[in-house]
């Protein structure tokens, strides 16, 4: 009698497929055979290679954010590995800290919702949880937490650095101002003695013209330029021309009389004034006056149109409005070679125009461009060709500003994350300091930007705009009060040059004018 015997068949291991995610914050030490990211790696692989007998196997596919900081999710290898979750190819995340895969508390809970999602465990090596159970998930958000909160509490300990340190009058670091030089030793402004001259000049300058615009057109003139620098790294940076906001920037600078600015307090600072406090405070009611009451135009008392516009050709040089009072009270206005004045009535075959003649002569000659078709066809086309030359312009310093940004982001976070196993010292603190004071100007700088391009892309003109918005000049100007007639003519006209001895008149105009008036005038 035989007897067979069967043998119950050994169950079948199940395979934990695991990846191993790793990253470091800066590119320094990646061109090593083995770096920062091999090293990781290797003990991930240790790891699985211990849990054999739990099925688990190392993927062959590298997960690599090589000078990625973990304050945001924005980071290539990290997408893929998202993506292979989402396919359903990975079973287990193996990283060799937790603050590898994320250093915010707010994104490490979206990921971990993902991966609850998916069924996904998360194993950190050297900190020894899993969060397969339960308990590892309570360790991870306990030391998320921490890990947290201790970045938060060393950029509390940062700000409050600089907050001393401004209350002490001392530079706490930043973009290096146009008229100051760094003293070598210390964190601590130095007069540079040229630079300074030009900063006193622009403020004068600004008393004079009364005008932000006036200013810089004068300043690019000259060939001025903004403060250029070399960082410890050996880029130049800075030295860009002159701008509205840049102007208006350096304009309200309190540094410039010896002080500092925190905030909205203002203390005196260990480095020495270059702008007497009596002009920047004229300067400051001044464009405090200019931003209520619009300007220098408000300010013509000739109500002479082609103030600023009108030129004497002989004598290259302005003329400028002026009047003469009869007995019967009538005032008469003239426009008068500033030359002549200056030299006498002889040098110049100019003198003097009657003002209201010549802006009639003027106002006709842009209305009789409506009839024009050939030149309003010449004009639309010269308007497309500097806007697209200014897109190109902006469009290019807006990629160089995003280079810049995500530069200064892995600085930060590069000084950041050396600080966490203790307070930063005095260097990385002025270091950090001065990094996110870059930011935030490059941060307003990349805005403005956007806002340039927008502003240049919705005032395009197209085939027929001009020519309505010349076509409309006539029976709209005259409904215009003087202030705003000076406006549309500034606006429109470059200058006017005049010639005395053949009575000549030139017009030089603005095609951004135009084009500015075209979108006002068709409502776009």
């Amino acid at each position: 009698m035989s007897r067979t015997i069967s043998r119950k068949a050994p169950p079948e291991r199940i395979s934990v497929r695991c990846a191993v995610y790793t990253r470091k914050s800066t590119e320094e030490g990646l061109e090593k055979e083995f770096n920062s990211l091999d090293a990781q790696r290797e003990s991930g692989e240790a790891y699985i290679k211990s849990q054999l007998h739990e099925g688990w196997e190392c993927l062959p596919e590298k997960y690599d954010d090589g000078g990625f900081t973990g304050g945001n999710l924005e980071r290539p290898a990290l997408k893929r590995l998202m993506n292979d979750i989402e396919e359903g190819k990975i079973d287990c995340v193996v990283v060799y800290k937790v603050d590898r895969l994320s250093r915010s508390l707010l994104d490490f809970a979206r990921l971990m919702e993902t991966f609850d999602k998916h069924r996904i465990a998360f194993v950190s090596v050297t900190q020894q949880f899993n969060t397969a159970s339960s308990m590892g998930r309570l360790v991870l958000n306990v030391l998320l937490s921490f890990a947290q909160f201790e970045r938060e509490i060393i950029s509390e300990r940062t700000r409050d650095k600089i907050a001393a340190a401004r209350r002490k009058g001392k530079w706490s670091g930043g973009m290096p101002l146009l008229g100051y030089d760094l003293a070598p030793t210390e964190s601590k402004l130095v007069i540079n003695n040229s630079e300074a001259e030009q900063v006193r000049t622009i403020f004068d300058l600004y008393l004079e013209h009364q005008g932000l615009i006036s200013v810089v057109t004068e300043l690019n003139r000259r060939g001025w330029k903004n403060k250029q620098w070399t960082t410890r790294k050996g880029v130049v940076r800075g030295g860009k021309s002159f701008t509205k906001t840049s102007l208006y920037k350096l304009l309200t600078n309190v540094v410039y009389t010896g002080r500092q600015r925190y905030k909205d307090e203002i203390h005196n600072g260990e480095h020495d004034g270059i702008v007497d406090l009596e002009i920047w405070q004229r300067v400051q009611s001044m464009l405090k006056q200019n931003a209520h009451a619009g300007g220098p135009f408000a300010r013509n008392k000739f109500a002479a149109l082609l103030k600023g516009l009108l030129h004497c050709e002989s004598c290259k040089a302005a003329m400028i409005p002026t009047y003469t009072s009869k007995k019967n009270g009538r005032r008469y206005r003239y426009y008068v070679c500033s030359s002549a004045q200056k030299r006498g009535w002889n040098t110049c075959p100019s003198k003097a125009v009657p003002g209201a003649e010549m802006e009639r002569f003027v106002v006709e000659q842009i209305r009789s461009i409506g009839k024009d078709h050939e030149l309003i066809a010449k004009t639309t086309q010269t308007i497309q060709e500097e806007s697209a030359s200014e897109l190109k312009v902006w469009k290019t310093e807006q990629r160089q500003i995003e280079q810049e940004l995500t530069r200064l982001h892995r600085e930060i976070s590069r000084i950041t994350e050396a600080g966490i196993s203790g307070s930063p010292d005095g260097d990385a603190a002025s270091q950090l300091a001065g990094l996110l004071e870059c930011l935030r100007a490059a941060e307003s700088r990349s805005g403005q930007i956007r806002e340039q391009i927008i502003a240049i892309e919705d005032r395009q003109a197209k085939p027929g705009d001009v020519a309505k918005a010349l076509d409309i000049f006539h029976p709209v100007w005259d409904c215009l009060s003087p202030q705003e007639q000076t406006r549309i003519l500034h606006l429109l006209i470059e200058r006017v040059d005049y010639h005395g001895a053949t009575g000549s008149l030139k017009l030089s105009l603005l095609p951004a004018g135009i084009r500015l008036m075209a979108h006002t005038f068709n409502g776009r």
